[in-house]
């Protein structure tokens, strides 16, 4: 295996680990509508990400950051082909990013229903383009010999990407549930993993008609076993949301889409972006990568410092692991009986988001 098939997995990985952690964190902003009742509830599902909402988004820039220095012609010609969707994606992260941290500035019920508005938007957009931009590259655009795009974004919008636009949104917003019944307590608990059945079996319908589709265009015999594995995992992750295990559930849920986005890669594999125009124009791991050199160093430093980022977030889901409920939100007090407190300490369940 060369340099340039080394880091065609890395980037993968990159990519599956964005899609697996920022998948709940999307899930979560879309669920604060259809599965919160009132602030309160809003308040406990934000909490459950916000530790973490901001790390997730690393992988993101880390995945670009790699694509550019170790496949510049890929990098250059994804991110002038596709330059509206990921635009759209750009603004709403950002807009994301700062209505976590704006909602909490003031007390004004007004100011925190369109900060919360923000936040189910700019989650729903991106969790749907995500798909569709991965469906166009496994699909393949029209590039010319000069290895450019020369479509328009109306060749963007094609059935085959909007059913994968249809299926990350869905699958995001299952993982996203199955998140939010594993982290909370109480009655938003129950109806997160209510929320979660209808969800997944959205997703079953979804996903097995595109993977299928995919398989029958461009897979071969790797893209069928992940295939394979990821009808399991979805379907391991219903029984286990429908018997109370949230654990397995979002195991099986995150091994869904690491199955389904690892077989995305492998169909596409020895291409990284293929030509509808010409067999002979597409860009693959050859013909789109850096220098050797280029190349052996990035090895070198991803050898150093990878395992220490992944030590750090993984000390910051152990730190914040506890469940919370609008018993711990401050100023609130349920109805029924009281709940047990959370403890106190680094395990407390309170985050950033709720200095207010």
């Amino acid at each position: 295996m060369q340099l340039h098939d080394v880091w065609f997995v890395l980037i993968a990985v990159l990519w599956i680990g964005y899609f697996f952690l920022e998948g709940f964190d999307f899930g979560i902003g879309i669920l604060t509508k259809p599965l919160a009742r009132d602030t309160a509830e809003r308040r406990v599902l934000i909490n459950t990400i916000g530790p973490v909402w901001d790390g997730n988004e690393v992988w993101l820039l880390t995945a670009g950051g790699a694509t550019f220095a170790a496949f510049p012609d890929w990098y250059a010609t994804l991110f002038s082909g596709f330059y509206v969707p990921l635009l759209v994606i750009l603004v709403c992260l950002i807009v994301r990013g700062v209505a976590f941290e704006y909602r909490a500035k003031r007390d004004g019920a007004r100011w925190q229903r369109n900060w919360e508005e923000a936040i189910f938007w700019s989650s729903l957009l991106p969790a749907f383009l995500w798909g569709v931009v991965f469906a166009d590259i496994v699909r393949g655009v029209d590039i010319d010999a000069q290895k450019n795009y020369v479509g328009g974004l109306g060749d963007l919008l094609n059935p085959y990407a909007l059913l994968g636009g249809l299926v990350t949104l869905a699958l995001f917003t299952f993982h996203g549930a199955v998140f939010a019944a594993l982290k909370t307590v109480g009655e938003i608990r129950e109806r997160a993993r209510r929320a979660a059945l209808r969800a997944g079996l959205a997703t079953a319908v979804l996903a097995l008609v595109f993977l299928v589709w995919t398989q029958g265009h461009s897979g071969n015999g790797r893209s069928l076993v992940a295939l394979v594995v990821a009808v399991a995992a979805l379907v391991g992750a219903l029984v286990a949301n429908g018997l109370g295990r949230e654990g397995w559930a979002f195991v099986l849920s995150g091994a869904t889409i690491v199955a389904a986005v690892a077989m995305l890669f492998l169909a596409l594999f020895p291409n990284v972006m293929p030509s509808t125009l010409d067999d002979g124009w597409s860009l693959t791991v050859g013909n789109a990568a850096s220098s050797p050199y280029t190349l052996k160093l990035m090895t070198i430093v991803a050898a150093v410092f990878t395992p220490l980022v992944l030590l750090y977030q993984g000390w910051t889901y152990w730190v914040f692991r506890k469940r919370i409920g609008v018993q711990h939100i401050p100023g609130h007090a349920p109805a029924g009986p009281a709940a047990p407190a959370a403890p106190a300490g680094p395990d407390s369940p309170a985050t950033p988001l709720d200095r207010a």
